[in-house]
């Protein structure tokens, strides 16, 4: 699972590669260390969506930077959704993906855009490009004009300076006169400088500086040779220190001696190699009379003196012991060792180290042990110290207690008394404290009270503030679904009308609506005329509820006064007030029900007013 994690975020790295190339390459700026989609901020985002926008479509007019009002933004994230979406876009895309990026959605938008873009730009671009751009499309420039053109041998342009025939014509600089063959000289750097952490002595300057040593600039004999000699330079030093680490790692490390003084024992072996070559040729030679200069030579290379007369006689004894020992040495070659007895004395040595390895491994162990069986012993030791000092502590505590209680017991009677002074200095001090307390108890009592009203105050103002914002809502709700029914209704209305006939005229709707006024004006006057009896109607009633309580309430009074002595009377009483109440609900439903039918007509008035009102603008629309 997680080398196929990796596959997959190796994949998607080089997608995000390849659009972060394809961005620079039509002119986006990016930091150097920008390496991948996750990076992109959202002005990242929109200036180089719109960059490949413009440059897909050069009639699109869209902003390159995010402005800093919020409103702003929003309509820049939209504007540039709405122009993927007319390229083509088919994914779920909006001013969210621009202004809160999100890798994946950056990933499928820019692959599409780059998808998007023309094979071949054009070569005088509109718009300011970067400079990695505009390097690439001048070598471009430079590879294509020279491929246009027929070659010609360098030494033919020596003038130095050529006339292109392309589009603009100009001028070349090129040939070979300026060109010179690689020819190194030695040079002479000082030694011991190789630290150029430190600082170069002043001793040093005037050494190398005033006779001693010219500037490497100086050293070769022409100035164009200075390049190749450095170079030379360069290459040798560090040929030679490639040549010294891997002599050491493979020789130096397994002789086990420092840098130095390995150096100078290779320094005395060859010396003695080349002692011994030259001594086998001065025998080789001695026939031919060449033996006095090669000893010569051996002489002046190992230091002697060329005359052996001068000097004392015990220098004479230790020259000719040496010169013995020289010819012994000639006489009996050393012996060189073959490759078995090197492997065998190398795999010897192994095998001898690694004995040594596991012998000192097994005492490594057995010390290991020790140390932690050490430091278990020294843990347990150190526990039961410290449980012995608090435990020593706790004792010398309760003795210095009772050592105390046993030197006061001669005078009790003194040392109770200054106990109870003491107890009644406390309490008297703890009372001034109590009454300090209350005085600044008081007032943040009541402050605190205050706060707490005046919290209590604003928890009250929130609640109803939020029960205003609840039937704000609610309101806001009912006009929602009611402007949503005017939406229906409105477009029930130009259904209709798209419905109806269009051939009928202007004359026919006019004679329409003079009829539906008459009838208005008609329906006006019964209108009066129904409010007119209705109010008779009302007054009538009035008189007769007014008349109708007044003969209820005499002929209550009589019955009641008869109920007292006749049971009769009491019954009719009784049924009396029965009687009345029954005909006060029939009373009260009648009037109910009346007003529920005038409500429904009122209902049924107001839509057929409304539809009426509707109709007439309707028919005004039409006429204009």
């Amino acid at each position: 699972v997680s080398s196929l994690y990796r596959f997959k975020m190796s994949g998607l790295d080089e997608v995000d590669n390849i659009i972060l190339v394809t961005l620079r390459q039509i002119g986006c700026e990016f930091p150097d260390d920008l390496t991948s989609l996750s990076l992109f901020t959202s002005e990242i985002v929109v200036s180089a969506a719109s960059r490949c926008l413009k440059t897909i479509r050069d009639d699109l007019d869209l902003p390159k930077k995010l402005p800093s009002n919020m409103s702003a933004r929003f309509r820049v994230g939209t504007s540039l959704a709405d122009a993927c979406k007319d390229l083509g876009y088919r994914s779920d895309i909006g001013y969210q993906t621009f202004l809160y990026p999100n890798d994946a959605d950056l990933r499928k938008m820019f692959m599409f855009l780059v998808e998007k873009l023309p094979r071949e730009s054009s070569s005088a671009a509109d718009e300011p490009m970067g400079s990695s751009a505009l390097l690439n499309r001048a070598i471009t420039a430079e590879m294509s004009l020279r491929l246009s053109q027929g070659w010609t041998p360098p030494y033919c342009k020596l003038a130095r300076l050529n006339w292109s025939t392309g589009t603009p014509p100009q001028w070349h600089y090129e040939g070979t006169s300026g060109m010179h063959s690689f020819h190194a000289d030695l040079l002479v750097v000082p030694t011991g400088l190789g630290d150029i952490s430190q600082k170069v002595t002043k001793e040093k300057k005037q050494f190398y500086g005033s006779v001693h040593l010219k500037l490497v600039t100086r050293q070769p004999s022409y100035a164009y040779d200075v390049a190749a000699s450095l170079l030379e330079h360069s290459a040798s030093e560090l040929t030679a220190a490639q040549e010294w680490e891997t002599e050491w790692n493979q020789s130096g490390l397994a002789s086990r001696l420092p840098p130095e003084e390995y150096k100078a024992k290779k320094r005395q072996r060859l010396k003695k190699k080349l002692a011994d070559q030259l001594r086998v040729s001065i025998q080789q030679a001695s026939g031919s009379g060449l033996g006095s200069d090669l000893a010569q030579l051996i002489g002046s290379f190992a230091g002697r003196e060329s005359a052996l007369g001068k000097g004392s006689r015990f220098t004479h004894a230790e020259k000719l012991q040496f010169a013995k020992d020289d010819l012994l040495t000639v006489d009996q070659a050393p012996r060189v060792e073959t490759e078995e007895e090197l492997k065998q004395k190398r795999e010897d040595e192994v095998a001898a180290l690694q004995a040594r390895l596991e012998e000192l491994t097994t005492q490594l162990e057995g010390m290991e042990m020790d140390i932690k069986k050490f430091t278990t012993n020294s843990a347990r030791i150190l526990e039961m110290t410290s449980s012995s000092r608090a435990s020593i502590k706790d004792q010398e505590d309760a003795y210095r207690v009772k050592k105390r209680t046993m030197d006061m017991l001669p005078e009790a009677d003194k040392h109770m008394a200054e106990l109870q002074k003491l107890i009644d200095s406390s309490a008297q001090r703890l009372v001034t404290l109590s009454q300090q307390w209350e005085k600044h108890r008081a007032p943040l009592i009541v402050r605190y009270r205050e706060l707490k009203s005046l919290n209590e105050l604003r928890m009250n103002e929130s609640s109803q503030r939020l029960e205003e914002i609840r039937l704000v809502r609610e309101k806001m709700k009912e006009l929602t679904r009611e402007g949503r029914s005017k939406d229906e209704l409105h477009k029930q209305l130009l259904g209709e009308y798209e419905r109806m006939s269009k051939d009928v005229g202007r004359s026919s709707y006019t004679r329409r609506i003079l009829e539906i006024l008459s009838n208005i004006k008609k329906q006006r006057t019964d209108i009066d005329r129904i409010l007119v009896d209705t109010r008779t109607l009302q007054k009538e009633i009035n008189l007769l509820t007014g008349k109708l309580d007044r003969t209820f309430a005499v002929t209550d009074e009589q019955i009641f006064k008869n109920a007292k002595k006749d049971e009769a009377c009491r019954q009719a009483y009784k049924h009396l007030a029965k009687l009345h109440e029954s005909c006060g609900s029939l009373v009260t439903s009648v009037e109910e029900t009346g007003n529920i039918m005038r409500e429904a007509r009122e209902l049924e008035d107001q839509v057929h007013l409304f539809l009426l009102s509707a109709f007439c603008m309707f028919i005004v629309c039409c006429s204009d």
